[in-house]
């Protein structure tokens, strides 16, 4: 049995204190319509050096030290969430907690126990920042965050970690140097003047949340299952799907084929939405280095008139995933930042809850893939795996998180479903000719290499 024991718990502040005329920080509009407290994510780390203990003293230190440094010109991360509006900058520091486990790495990697990830993460929502060291007892390192999805969303993360990364090889190098400075302009794009269309996006929310017996499992599809699923999504246009629009397509087909299974066949609506990266859509604007949740959901529906073998046909779900995604464009953006922005929204908004109030089929999609989170470096090598977490409940809805697999080419689907709905799931043949549960990511690094 795996144990893991706190063995410090201490605030890192800034390095040098945040400037009075800084000291509040608005939240931006799409801040304020994110449901989850927090995006939980852990970056494994093996360790390469035979003076374990030495070793391991040393990263534990730079890693506060560099924290410190970074938490500088990363202010919000060290403040603390005021009525839910803005971040008071108080440099009251990110909560770092360092832990020790009883057992290898290795060990761990070769039949991960996903409802054991969450030991590896603090999450105390007194905290902007939280941050867990936990040390394996072969000297490898888990790095747990939960930082407040209030003012990070999958991108922002990604550039807080590199420049987290940036600042511990200077500080090795006895050198500072930061290549990436935040941007902190969301809330003068997205301004949040009017509490409607927050409370527009709880009672979406609130339709899609279900009561039930949820569970999360780990599915993966190599290079070659991607391979094949994008040529199969090729339709009469002879439009090429992306990875992320096959592999999406593919569990919403295979999910409502589980779902209509335990109603004997009874028939219902279904929903997806993807969530999208508006920086990409409108790059003259928006900063790929902007903090915040720049992003917004694009949502492909089915009628129950629509459950017919053309309408369900994978190429077209898959076409309806890319159609949903290429709808928010660059114009898109420019639309709900402009003085419509407001209308275009919150009429989107309630379009969505509307549908999702006739007891649909609903399936959240995000994708953190192609973020570089296997490139986080703090000058001890590369991740070797790199986890969301379980998300298991009795009061939930149906997710699913698409992750790089270590070698760039691989997609692990985090998937969390009603249990009857992932059983029947995870027996349909069709649907695991394709993909592995809950997969060891040492082993899949290894079938890799020999393809």
């Amino acid at each position: 049995m795996m144990d893991i024991e706190i063995i410090a718990k201490e605030m890192i502040k800034p390095s040098s204190p945040t400037p009075n005329h800084l000291r509040n920080y608005k939240l931006c509009l799409l801040d304020q319509l994110i449901p989850a407290a927090y995006a939980p994510i852990v970056l494994f780390y093996p360790n390469q050096d035979a003076a374990i203990h030495l070793k391991v003293l040393e990263r534990i230190d730079l890693l506060k030290k560099s924290l410190a440094e970074i938490l500088a010109p990363f202010y919000p991360l060290a403040g603390v969430i005021s009525d839910d509006i803005f971040i008071d900058c108080d440099d009251r520091g990110a909560c770092f907690t360092t832990a020790k486990v009883n057992r290898a790495l290795c060990e761990f990697l070769e039949n991960p126990d996903i409802k054991a990830i969450s030991h590896f993460l603090s999450c105390d929502e007194s905290y902007v920042t939280n941050i867990q060291a936990s040390v394996f007892e072969c000297g490898g390192i888990a790095i747990g965050l939960c930082i407040s999805h209030r003012i990070l969303d999958g991108t922002a993360l990604s550039k807080f970690l590199k420049a987290w990364t940036d600042v511990a090889a200077a500080s090795s190098s006895k050198e500072r140097s930061v290549n990436i400075y935040p941007d902190n302009s969301a809330s003068s794009l997205f301004p949040a003047n009017d509490s409607r269309l927050k409370q527009a996006s709880m009672a979406m929310w609130g339709c899609l949340f279900k009561k039930g017996h949820f569970i999360t499992k780990r599915f993966t599809f190599d290079r070659l299952a991607i391979t094949a699923l994008k040529e199969m999504a090729a339709g009469e246009d002879g439009k090429c799907a992306t990875s992320v629009e096959a592999v999406s397509g593919f569990i919403w087909k295979y999910a409502m084929a589980a779902s209509e299974e335990i109603r004997f066949g009874t028939k219902k609506p279904s929903l997806l939405t993807h969530v999208v990266n508006l920086r990409k859509r409108d790059s003259q604007n928006l900063s790929e280095n902007s903090l915040g949740n720049l992003i917004w959901m694009a949502s492909a529906k089915l009628h129950t008139s629509d459950h017919n073998d053309k309408k369900l046909g994978f190429s077209c779900l898959v076409d309806g995933v890319r159609n949903s995604i290429s709808m928010i464009d660059s114009d898109y953006v420019k639309k709900i930042r402009g003085e419509d922005g407001f209308i275009i929204m919150h009429k989107y908004l309630k379009e969505i809850e509307e549908f999702g109030s006739k007891d649909v089929d609903y399936y959240g999609f995000t994708s953190w893939r192609k973020l570089g989170f296997y490139d986080v470096d703090f000058g001890w090598g590369k991740p070797v795996w790199v986890s969301s977490i379980d998300s298991s409940g009795s009061f939930f809805m149906n997710l699913i998180i698409l992750m790089d697999t270590r070698c760039g080419c691989g997609i692990e689907a985090w998937m969390t479903l009603d249990k009857q709905e992932m059983d029947t799931l995870e027996r349909n043949k069709k649907f695991r000719d394709f993909c592995s549960v809950d997969q060891s990511p040492l082993k899949f690094e290894k079938d890799q290499h020999k393809n």
